[in-house]
């Protein structure tokens, strides 16, 4: 079941997760609030491969250890902090990483009779039609987790597109999980 804008104040209101760092979290017939989901904002950091990037060979990944990844982004991508004086223009097939300034917990529910919650975050479909792809792979933010939410971020469109810190660039939609999950590694 995916919650309405009314369920998802209310859940905050009554600590069933939480998003904080909303800008709004009672009035649901504003920003952020949707019929079904809430928006998100851009955070002040990005990590971005620079333009001048020398790979000599092919960088084979190796993820079945679970800190390949961590190896690369280190290596070869680089932290940007923007502001809304100094935005960060995403040129056409540019990919970067960035995090939501919102940070959200969904706590797994230990007693019976209890619910317990997840989400999924999607991108907004005007900044799709620009060409802009937020979060396009594993959308799933899991019963039990609670941080900042990464964001893979590419731009797929002709014309470069400016992104601020603050500017609403992702959507949350809110799920009920049904029966208690227990907790799992990631």
């Amino acid at each position: 079941m995916i919650l309405s804008n009314a369920l998802i104040a209310k859940g905050i209101a009554n600590k069933w997760f939480s998003i904080d760092g909303l800008a709004n979290s009672s009035d649901t017939t504003a920003a952020p609030f949707n019929t079904s989901a809430i928006d998100l904002r851009l955070g002040d950091e990005l990590l971005v491969a620079p333009d001048n990037i020398n790979v000599p060979t092919p960088i084979a990944i190796d993820l079945s250890g679970g800190a390949g990844i961590a190896s690369v982004l280190s290596k070869h991508f680089e932290l940007r902090k923007i502001r809304s004086d100094q935005p960060y223009v995403l040129q056409p097939h540019k990919f970067i990483l960035a995090r939501t300034f919102e940070t959200v917990s969904f706590p797994l529910c230990e007693t019976d009779g209890c619910t317990t919650y997840a989400a999924r975050v999607e991108g907004k479909s005007s900044f799709a039609r620009c060409g802009l792809l937020v979060h396009f792979t594993a959308p799933t933010i899991h019963a039990g987790f609670a941080g900042t939410i990464t964001l893979e971020i590419i731009n797929l469109g002709p014309f470069p597109i400016i992104l601020k810190p603050m500017m609403y660039i992702c959507q949350l939609i809110i799920e009920e999980v049904s029966g208690n999950p227990t907790d799992a590694p990631n």
